[in-house]
């Protein structure tokens, strides 16, 4: 059996408005969050004497992250080095400079030639070596349109046509890698990619309109024995079946209050051809925490304000207090009084509400649940708005051209 631990989405770097600085080592209190647990990853790669270690793409926040920060990454992955331990490092969409023009932050690790490093920053397979054993990994980094289809192409199409084009000349270049594999060595599809059944977090929203989706029939394969993937930030395996299993391991920690209610991880696999095994690890990440109450009816609305807080364990937490007013009652409330008692959590933002402001009839067509075409989104929300109906026009045209644009917008 081969062991490999799969990590993905470490975003190292992310996140420091939630941290502060150390006063010891002077460093953003979250990024030593992220640090710490990166390091636990390597830890049990290290300590399990694992094969090989696979990452799905997304190492940083943006693709020229500060010098200090590569630094800390790099010092991590560097064990993995001293250890012999072959590593495969897939570039994901945050990896990409703007518009994939420029190459990947992730490409000086085979510009140095580090040893037993693999970059990959293209649709290909590698034939790697392992104390246990051969490894074919074909790598599907984050693909813009660009890469698979001209603007020409792509003109006049519909989102969904395109996605579909896309979709299909990307099979036909995945079906030539795999008619090159070796049927008797255990294969592994590393991608950073949105699934179309996936079940997604911060992504949901942040992705409409921006990249594409592909069908988890294009992964199922039964030449894959697992399936390794990266961008979605909750964990989860796509194939119910197992067969091959399509595993999201996360992000390894909370990028922000989306994810407060997400287990993060990485996860463990033990596989040869035709089996696997494979196991969910949970980190010990940094406890984010929504405290939300509507005061707008109260007499009290200070004493229910701290009568809610009371309830949670703020201690070394990230802290987001919400409360609801009414604008007779912004006299009511001792601010300083407020910031007194959320003292113990690592860090806190305080966003007061007045009810006035949240009487907005809402639209439920364009619920957080809700699955819209962005036009359609854009059309609806400007159908409830009377006051825009001058610019409603102009507005679905600039739209429609940038969504027509063959330069790519990222998403996250």
């Amino acid at each position: 059996m081969i062991k490999i631990l799969h990590l993905s989405d470490i975003h190292i770097g992310s996140g420091f408005s939630q941290g502060r600085i150390n006063p010891v080592t002077g460093l953003n209190t979250r990024l030593e969050d992220f640090v710490n647990t990166l390091s636990l990853c390597i830890d049990r790669a290290l300590t399990d004497n694992v094969d090989m270690v696979i990452f799905g793409g997304d190492a940083f926040p943006d693709a020229t992250p500060p010098p200090y920060v590569q630094e800390a990454f790099a010092s991590q992955f560097r064990r993995l080095v001293d250890a012999d331990i072959p590593t495969v490092l897939l570039v994901g969409n945050h990896d990409l400079h703007s518009q994939g023009v420029g190459g990947a932050s992730l490409n000086i690790y085979r510009t140095l030639c580090v040893p037993g490093f693999v970059v990959g920053d293209k649709l290909t397979t590698h034939h790697i070596q392992t104390r246990s054993g051969m490894v074919q990994v074909i790598t599907l980094p984050w693909l813009t349109r660009s890469a698979l289809m001209t603007r020409k192409e792509t003109a006049g199409l519909s989102m969904a046509d395109v996605n579909q084009m896309l979709t299909e000349r990307l099979q036909v270049v995945l079906e030539g890698e795999i008619r090159k594999l070796d049927p008797n060595v255990p294969t592994v599809l590393l991608a950073h990619l949105m699934a179309d059944n996936a079940t997604l977090g911060a992504e949901r929203l942040l992705a409409v309109g921006k990249g594409f989706t592909l069908p988890l029939s294009l992964l199922t394969r039964p030449c894959f024995d697992y399936v390794a993937l990266g961008h979605v930030h909750r964990h989860q395996n796509l194939n119910k079946s197992n067969d091959p299993p399509v595993i999201y391991p996360g992000s390894i920690e909370r990028v922000d209050f989306s994810e407060e209610k997400e287990d993060k991880g990485y996860v463990m696999v033990e596989l040869e051809r035709g089996s696997v095994e494979w196991e969910f690890c949970s980190l010990p990440v940094r406890t984010f925490r929504t405290i939300e109450v509507d005061l707008s009816k109260s007499n009290d609305p200070q004493a229910v304000l701290f009568k809610a807080i009371a309830k949670h364990d703020l201690q070394d937490t990230v802290v987001r207090l919400i409360y609801k007013l009414g604008s007779e009652q912004l006299n009511l409330i001792d601010n300083s009084s407020v910031h007194s008692a959320l003292s113990a959590a690592h860090i806190y933002t305080i966003q007061p509400e007045l009810v006035s402001q949240l009487a907005k009839p809402r639209i439920p067509e364009l619920s957080a649940s809700s699955s819209i075409d962005p036009m359609e989104a854009l059309k609806t929300y400007l159908n409830n708005r009377e006051d825009l109906k001058d610019l409603a026009t102009s507005m679905l045209e600039a739209a429609q051209n940038l969504l027509d644009d063959d330069e790519e917008i990222w998403s996250i």
